[in-house]
């Protein structure tokens, strides 16, 4: 039987999911703040190499699968962030203590956990439970930069 993953980079391997090189900022902000063992990762949208990957407003022009793909490029783009706040060993994080999603929605739209679950879901993969599970909030607004569906914010405790 083989051996479980126990990184979280062993993890994200398993799991054929690659970081891109960190995203720089499109604005006058950066791209994480350390404060003490906190460190705080500034929303990341759904672009992948400087491309965007989906762009639209969820529940118009955007369907669920679309946006949940858009809610997982954003968080992978986090995990991205973090590893660079982290001098490149995610064993440094110690915990996600809150996950923040903003969902490009139409006021329709009442699936916004059902997207987040996706980001939620990656991070737990990722990281494992007890280090993975946070606190969350997502909120739906009425656009976001680049007409990203998502855009995901974290706060962390690394050692």
């Amino acid at each position: 039987m083989a051996k479980a993953p126990e990184t979280p980079e062993q993890r994200l391997n398993a799991l054929s999911i690659k970081l891109p090189v960190p995203a720089a900022p499109i604005a006058h902000y950066v791209p994480f703040v350390q404060a003490g063992n906190l460190v705080f990762v500034s929303g990341q949208i759904a672009i992948w190499e400087g491309d965007m990957q989906f762009e639209g407003k969820i529940g118009e022009t955007l369907g669920l699968v679309e946006a949940r793909q858009a809610a997982r490029v954003a968080v992978i783009n986090v995990i991205a962030q973090i590893k660079a706040a982290c001098g490149g060993d995610l064993s440094r994080v110690k915990r996600c203590v809150r996950l923040g999603g903003y969902l490009n929605a139409a006021p329709s739209f009442t699936e916004h956990s059902a997207v987040m679950d996706h980001a939620s879901d990656v991070l737990t993969q990722a990281f494992g439970k007890e280090i993975g599970e946070h606190a969350r909030f997502v909120v739906g607004v009425n656009s976001l930069p680049k007409n990203s569906p998502a855009e995901i914010e974290a706060i962390f405790e690394i050692a």
